[in-house]
């Protein structure tokens, strides 16, 4: 076995895993469509029954003016819609006393693609949280189609201001919906007070419902798109939808999140939510702006009469140490390693993260930040890949014996195999040194690939061309679209492909055998998968990618032109050959399959 053959069992392990996660992420895009047509009949159903609402309510507005009261509910059905901002100095927030709730919400430290600000709630959109209570015998209305008393506010000394709506309603019976806004805080606090509950829930049940909306924040809708997914917390375990769509909790339940790339909003329960499901819609085509739409319903239970449910709201970005004291196992919001890739997730925590955010703390520059940390995950790896230019540079050296040993065994494959084994035993090379540095990579690159994905840090930094390191870079827009490719070319993914077609034709330069022509065409082979692969990725990753191949080029020209002696090689190894060997036990079966295996070609042919 080669360099090129070592290296090969890497890049193939690599394209395989590459393989299995594009397979995972498009698998379902025959159900999307199907989705899609299923959303839209969904749609318009909602929209009939919307209107059929709509006819009943202005009946009802009418009968309220005429003095016809239904309910006792009238000021709170035939209201008037009134709004109030509330600022602190991370969030806009812009109530309604109609359902009493945040109507926009407005994230101050992030802008858009166009310079705009953040916005998470839209009143564009549909987003609402609602629940229904009686309002008569056998009549139901929703909370979000019912008009509170104008708000109160109060201030306090350390910032902290409270918004409170009331709901008009009969006496002895209330709702009382209490938002308390923090200073320099993602979190909104959300009180539900209630008296009267009897009367107003059934069996003292509330039901809640989410419809959330999403809209891109990204330049690229696409990967967004891709990255966008419903969080939750059921019995204190984290867990998550993407390519499912629906979803039925049967344990308690913490938080629910509607998750985009880099923001999410997060309803939180103090107490647990009894029970629930989820229906999530993701958009399918690519040139519109929504994400996707998410219906959650969520079920939890009074207490008693007069009852206060605490609940916090969460508007902000996926940072992972603001949601790590926000609640329980909603660090995991931020995508570092999930599913068949978790393997990765205590490598960012532990060692990719503390390291980029220490490096960030004295450079400014992400871009540089990212080649810092190139160069620390080089040096970490340093003695391993040592020990691999090493193994190649010994192989190198045996060279002209196994030209030898070809010759001899006259083109026999399986004579070959058993001679060259041989060889390297008497020699005492390792064939499989040069695996170490492609090994290497699997797990850094998609350690590396879900830090770069998900860290809120990169949105919106440029670096040399890249005007966004979050997304990728685009210096040709090509008008047109290539399967696979996309319709721009990326010179962070090009030069990283560039320099990976490097490193391979290094590699087969310092193989002994190069007589498999599938080693022969693998060095054009990789190059294309990598560039079809690279071309969509953050422009982070793929810098980070071109660095590491560059620094991979100089260490293998360094070491085999000024710190190995290949003279000195070629002369330990005759001076192994000499002394008496044992054979691995492994080694020994080896040869024997070999020889087993020779000897039933034989006898077919001779039959």
């Amino acid at each position: 076995m080669g360099m090129d053959r070592n290296t090969v069992i890497g890049f193939v392990l690599l394209g395989l895993l590459l393989f299995i996660y594009l397979f995972t992420a498009t698998k379902n895009s025959q159900q999307l469509e199907r989705q899609k047509l299923q959303q839209a009949d969904s749609l318009a159903a909602v929209k009939k029954i919307q209107e059929a609402l709509h006819v009943v309510q202005d009946s009802v507005k009418v009968k309220v003016a005429s003095g016809d009261s239904l309910t006792g509910f009238n000021k709170a059905i035939g209201g008037s819609e009134k709004l109030m901002t509330v600022e602190n100095d991370l969030l806009k927030i812009v109530f309604s006393n109609k359902g009493g709730q945040p109507k926009e919400v407005i994230l101050k430290k992030f802008k858009l693609y166009d310079s705009s600000l953040v916005q998470l709630m839209d009143s564009s959109l549909g987003n609402r949280l609602s629940y229904p209570i009686n309002t008569a015998s056998n009549q139901t209305a929703q909370i979000s189609d019912l008009y509170f008393n104008e708000a109160r506010i109060e201030k306090s000394a350390d910032g902290t201001q409270i918004i409170t709506y009331s709901l008009p309603a009969p006496n002895g019976v209330s709702i009382e919906h209490q938002f308390v806004i923090h200073p320099d805080s993602y979190l909104v606090d959300w009180n539900l007070t209630t008296t009267g509950a009897g009367q107003l829930f059934s069996q003292n049940n509330l039901n809640i419902d989410w419809h959330s909306e999403m809209k891109k924040t990204q330049v690229y809708v696409y990967y967004e798109k891709r990255l966008t997914n419903v969080c939750f917390s059921t019995d204190n375990e984290f867990d998550y939808i993407s390519s499912k769509t629906e979803k039925t909790f049967e344990k308690p339940v913490q938080w629910v999140s509607v998750v985009q790339q880099f923001f999410n909003r997060t309803l939180i329960a103090k107490n647990n939510f009894t029970g629930g499901d989820i229906q999530w819609h993701r958009e399918v085509s690519d040139t519109s702006n929504m994400l996707g739409i998410a219906d959650v319903h969520l079920q939890t239970k009074l207490p008693g009469a007069a009852a206060t449910l605490n609940f916090q709201w969460y508007f902000g970005p996926n940072d992972y140490h603001i949601l790590k004291e926000a609640g329980p196992n909603m660090d995991r919001i931020v995508d570092l390693g999930r599913d068949m890739y978790s393997f990765v997730r205590p490598i960012n925590t532990y060692i990719i993260m503390p390291v980029f955010n220490f490096f960030h703390k004295f450079v400014a520059s992400y871009g540089i930040v990212i080649l810092l940390l190139t160069l620390f995950i080089r040096l970490l790896t340093s003695p391993l890949v040592y020990s691999s230019y090493l193994s190649g540079a010994k192989m190198k050296a045996l060279r002209p014996e196994i030209d030898i040993l070809k010759k001899k065994t006259g083109g026999d494959q399986q004579q070959m195999g058993v001679e060259q084994m041989k060889l390297f035993r008497e020699a005492g090379v390792n064939p499989l040194g040069g695996c170490i540095p492609a090994l290497l990579q699997i797990p850094i690159f998609f350690a590396l690939f879900s830090f770069f994905n998900s860290n809120v840090a990169l949105r919106g930094q440029p670096f040399l061309w890249a005007h966004d390191l979050s997304i990728y870079d685009v210096v040709v827009k090509m008008g047109f679209t290539i399967p696979a490719y996309g319709d721009h070319i990326s010179l962070f993914a090009t030069l990283a492909v560039i320099t990976s077609f490097l490193i391979s034709l290094y590699g087969m330069s310092m193989t002994p055998d190069q007589s498999n022509p599938a080693m022969k065409y693998m060095p054009y082979i990789m190059p294309v998968m990598l560039l079809l692969f690279f071309n969509r990725l953050p422009a982070a990753l793929t810098w980070y990618y071109t660095v590491s191949n560059l620094i991979t080029l100089i260490l293998q020209f360094v070491i085999q032109n000024y710190i190995i002696d290949h003279d000195k090689i070629l002369a330990k190894l005759q001076a192994n050959r000499t002394k008496p060997k044992t054979k691995p036990k492994w080694q020994e079966r080896f040869e024997q399959m070999q020889e087993a295996q020779k000897k039933i070609q034989q006898s077919k042919g001779k039959s």
